[in-house]
């Protein structure tokens, strides 16, 4: 096994997205994963406390970048315009691998339950990083809860597009958002 190769973490995200596609989650074990990606059961607990675990190996990546796009946007910008730039900053830590494992990571979610709650909580944990980011902006709590649940979905559809081949990841969320910007506008 080449366990000392670079890039285990990816390998061990790809076997286990091929897998649960193949053979489906609950059918997939740690050790086919380990495996799958030429490591040890070791080297995978050294990176992910459980299987559940590997769809959501970005996640702290992903809110942290969000914050920080939303903390640097300039002064002026409206809560959804410190949204967009948090957007923008997230694109980044999208790779053409992430890209090409989308269609098969969301057919893996939607075949489990369990998945699909994980992924829920993903989306409660990214809307939170928005909302402090945009709180300590001086933006109030409501507002902040509302802009952050529409980054949220704007990340969601804007990663679906991107994921079926669509422009760029932040040119879809940016899409995204600003349709969602509009359909906000005509519910008065």
């Amino acid at each position: 096994m080449g366990r000392w190769e670079p890039g285990a973490r990816e390998r061990l995200v790809v076997a286990a997205v091929d897998l649960f596609t193949e053979q489906g989650y609950d059918a997939t074990t740690v050790a086919q994963i380990a495996e799958r990606a030429g490591v040890t059961k070791s080297t995978f607990f050294r990176h992910f406390p459980d299987k559940r675990e590997l769809l959501v190996a970005g996640q702290e990546t992903l809110s942290r970048l969000l914050a920080e796009g939303i903390a640097e946007a300039p002064p002026g910008a409206s809560p959804l315009e410190a949204v967009a730039a948090g957007l923008e900053r997230a694109s980044t830590a999208m790779t053409p691998a992430s890209r090409e494992i989308a269609p098969r990571l969301k057919a893996a979610v939607a075949a489990s339950a369990e998945l699909q709650a994980r992924d829920a909580l993903k989306s409660v944990s990214l809307a939170a990083a928005m909302t402090t980011a945009l709180i300590a902006r001086g933006v109030p709590d409501p507002t902040a809860a509302l802009a952050s649940e529409l980054g949220v979905l704007a990340f969601k559809r804007g990663y679906s597009a991107w994921s079926e081949g669509q422009d760029e990841l932040a040119v879809c969320t940016r899409a995204a958002l600003e349709e969602l910007r509009a359909a906000g506008a005509s519910l008065n």
